[in-house]
């Protein structure tokens, strides 16, 4: 992805920045304070199928989608999630995808690279595809940029090794964060899909982020309308990664 498009990307983030600030407030102010984003459940509880739809004919691609609150469904009722409605729409193209969702609300991408072997040991089978979307809670945290490039790396070396292609959903860091943090920050997506030939999507809200009537009342997660709308945007891209050769 050309900085330009990058750059015409960070202009829809001023109310995002807002939203970021006050949740950022709130994470600082001190720990009586309940946090927007919950902490995570046992590891044993972080993967589970995706809510059931009936399956077009044709092999089974399934999907690991890996990630954080933005997958979880954070706020929404069962079946709401992103990869529920990623799922839906492969299913209605005439793709027998089965997705399981591993997102836990709160990881930070040194929370994700702790379990995210563990995900990979614990799935029936080797998946076809990893969805890979974590950082916005690297962002919520100001966490140096560096060390989400180390932890996001790790898992694409762990991706790499056992043969398993990877779809990023990419992060981006609010302009309130400073040119040379979003600098840094935004650059780890591009970066690591040249370097593992990975399928990048790169920013996964966009088109979602700074509209009231998209976003939950904390600014930092879609509705159930918004993640319907991000899922008409990602599944496109998501089937094209799936029928990548190996």
């Amino acid at each position: 992805m050309e900085t330009n498009i990058l750059e015409k990307q960070m202009r829809r983030w001023p109310l995002y920045g807002g939203g970021l600030a006050l949740l950022q407030a709130g994470l600082l102010a001190g720990c009586d304070r309940t946090p927007e984003i919950p902490a995570p459940p046992p590891a044993a509880n972080t993967i589970s199928p995706v809510a059931a739809t009936p399956a077009p004919r044709g092999p089974e691609r399934v999907i690991l989608a890996f990630g954080d609150s933005l997958y979880a469904g954070y706020g929404l009722d069962r079946g709401q999630s992103l990869p529920d409605a990623l799922q839906d729409r492969l299913r209605k193209d005439g793709i027998n995808a089965t997705i399981v969702n591993a997102g836990v609300s709160g990881d930070t991408s040194a929370a994700g690279r702790q379990r995210f072997a563990f995900a990979l040991d614990n799935m029936k089978r080797r998946p076809d595809l990893i969805l890979l979307g974590l950082g916005g809670n690297d962002v919520l945290r100001q966490i140096s940029p560096d060390e989400t490039r180390a932890n996001m790396t790790a898992m694409m070396d762990e991706a790499k090794r056992r043969g398993i292609p990877v779809m990023l959903t990419g992060m981006m860091a609010p302009p309130n964060l400073g040119p040379e943090y979003s600098r840094q920050f935004n650059s780890i997506w591009t970066d690591l899909a040249k370097s593992y030939d990975a399928t990048l999507y790169p920013f996964i809200l966009d088109g979602v982020i700074g509209n009231a009537g998209l976003m939950q009342a904390d600014r930092v997660h879609p509705n159930r309308t918004g993640v319907d709308r991000i899922a008409a945007r990602v599944a496109p891209v998501l089937e094209s990664a799936l029928g990548q050769p190996r």
